[in-house]
């Protein structure tokens, strides 16, 4: 039964959209709910004037909730209708492997609905980051240990454990509390997931200035990118002086700003023009500019978090 719903899901079209211009679904829904979610997404900041209060270049830090949430979802979406390729990624010695794959894809999508509109956007933020953080121990540390250590494992454990960073510092951002209290569990344990990753993404762009910036997974930079080694060796260093920032806990509230508009300057530059090139295949083009925009949508969360929380203080979780 629960096969034959999401073949439903699947299968479906919008009839003059793909009457049109034939777009397979599974490329067609992931847009589908990255323009639904983004859409969403600026209409509640405008509406609940979350801009207003903020100068400067504290101005990007509400959009720090969407450049996270969006993602998410169309991640979620491509679990729903990408199924087989993905259910093959779960541990071989799990059952059931369509099963998670669907649940995680509902999971994926929930969060991101709830993160975006700040309903039960605390529960949702924790529950997400403790999602990642099950595939980093259940998922990545293995195919660390069966691979010696591969860069690439590496690198996406460090991804999935920056990104519940970003979820943490969400969920600590909303938690209720008076302004003698100290900073909650939940910033200063995110100031860890997010700094730690961005020190070792910050070495391996500037070792590896080849690689797309950022994220450091396998995808590489084309020739035809302007400037892609200054963004390479230029990212690296932010990232590995935000993240120490971070770690130490020293200007980092500013420093989480700079890191996720740099990171945001990284996917309109790099990445974008990658996606454009290939904007029908969602695993080499689309998945990178989502994955690099986490980044970006974390750091912010952590910047929101160490600081005042005036644009969740109207509508909280």
């Amino acid at each position: 039964m629960l096969n034959g719903s999401f073949q439903f899901f699947t299968h479906a079209r919008l009839a003059i959209a793909l009457a049109a211009f034939r777009i397979p679904a599974k490329v067609f829904w992931p847009y589908f709910s990255a323009v639904v979610l983004f859409a969403i997404g600026v209409v509640i900041i405008i509406k609940d004037k979350e801009l207003a209060p903020r100068r400067g270049l504290e101005k990007i830090l509400p959009f720090g909730r969407l450049f996270f949430a969006m993602p998410m979802g169309v991640f979620g979406t491509e679990h729903l209708v990408d199924t087989a390729e993905i259910a093959a990624l779960v541990p071989s010695w799990m059952p059931a492997h369509v099963f998670w794959t669907y649940l995680v894809g509902v999971a994926l999508i929930a969060a991101a609905l709830s993160i975006t509109v700040k309903k039960y956007s605390k529960l949702a933020a924790i529950l997400l980051g403790s999602m990642l953080l099950l595939f980093v121990i259940l998922m990545h540390i293995p195919n660390i240990v069966e691979t010696h250590g591969a860069r690439l494992f590496w690198a996406i454990a460090l991804r999935d454990t920056a990104f519940s960073g970003g979820a943490f510092a969400l969920a600590g951002s909303v938690s209720k509390r008076a302004p003698s209290d100290r900073t909650p569990v939940l910033v200063t344990l995110s100031r860890f997931f997010v700094g730690i990753p961005a020190m070792v993404f910050g070495v391996e762009d500037i070792l590896h200035p080849e690689i797309a910036p950022g994220v450091p997974l396998d995808k590489i930079t084309p020739a035809w990118i302007p400037g892609h080694l200054f963004w390479a060796y230029f990212s690296g260093a932010v990232l590995l002086v935000c993240g120490a920032c971070f770690v130490v806990n020293k200007k980092a509230r500013v420093a989480a700003t700079y890191l996720g508009i740099t990171i945001l300057l990284v996917v309109l530059l790099i990445y974008f023009p990658i996606w454009f090139s290939s904007l029908s295949n969602i695993g080499d083009g689309f998945n990178f500019v989502a994955d690099t925009l986490v980044l970006s949508g974390a750091a912010l969360l952590l910047a929101g978090a160490l600081g005042d929380r005036t644009s969740f203080e109207a509508r909280r979780a």
